[in-house]
């Protein structure tokens, strides 16, 4: 139930590799392309999404945008690197993932929902960029994020997503760091660059006294939440501030 979003992460980190010059090896590509196997097998298969849901399963757009970054990847090995492949098929598949979500993953005000059987968001929706599936000023990126703003932010951090949907369990939690972190990058990509740094810099203020990040946080108690450290924390804490370098205006 996790291939989807396990396959697409290993997919875009390989291929960030490759870009930055390290060497494929024949390993690492037949790992890609058995993950890419199963994908193909279990491409009709709801799943429950990257938080791991308690509720039924359902096709979660970030799941399946996920998907589309798996075979994406695997079709530029093939074109842009030589290797070998059932490029024709994850071509295939590959276009489906996007129709899927352009047709099922869009809701009638605009936004990406969280699945296809919802009109809620969801911060994983702000991966969405991150792998390609769309530019961070695409209107419907933006009218997600207004969304996330009136129904995920009620304390000016940003949620998951409301517990009151899909989860199947009761009560509210905390914040999760790296969503916000995703958000900052997301405001730094699309010209809200004023909005990045003011969140960056809230954001960053609650490390503790050894500079380390948990993974959720309690904005009432101003106390961490939850694993600490927590690694997804601060990979998004360094993805952001690459944002905020990159969108940095030229001195």
């Amino acid at each position: 139930q996790y291939q989807a979003d396990v396959s697409g992460e290993v997919m875009v980190a390989l291929e960030a590799a490759r870009r930055a010059g390290v060497a494929e090896t024949t390993f690492s590509w037949s790992l890609q392309r058995a993950l890419l196997a199963q994908l193909v097998a279990w491409f009709d298969r709801p799943d429950l999404g990257i938080w791991e849901m308690r509720g039924e399963p359902h096709f979660f757009t970030h799941s399946r945008a996920m998907v589309w970054a798996a075979f994406d990847r695997g079709i530029r090995a093939v074109d842009d690197d030589g290797l070998d492949g059932d490029v024709e098929v994850w071509r295939t598949l590959r276009d489906r993932a996007r129709a899927d979500i352009d047709a099922r993953g869009v809701h009638a005000g605009g936004w990406f929902t969280q699945h296809f059987d919802t009109d809620e968001v969801d911060a994983s929706l702000l991966v969405l960029p991150q792998v390609g599936f769309c530019a961070a000023d695409d209107p419907r990126m933006k009218a997600t994020v207004a969304r996330m703003e009136q129904t995920l932010m009620p304390d000016g951090w940003l949620l998951r997503y409301r517990t009151t949907g899909v989860d199947g369990l009761t009560g509210d939690e905390h914040p999760f760091l790296a969503c916000s972190f995703w958000l900052v990058e997301q405001y730094a990509r699309s010209g809200r660059r004023a909005e990045a740094i003011a969140l960056m810099q809230r954001t960053t203020a609650v490390a503790n006294d050894l500079g380390l990040l948990s993974e959720e946080y309690d904005p009432v108690g101003a106390r961490q939440v939850g694993n600490t450290p927590q690694a997804l924390s601060h990979l998004a804490l360094v993805a952001a501030a690459d944002a905020l370098d990159a969108t940095a205006p030229a001195p």
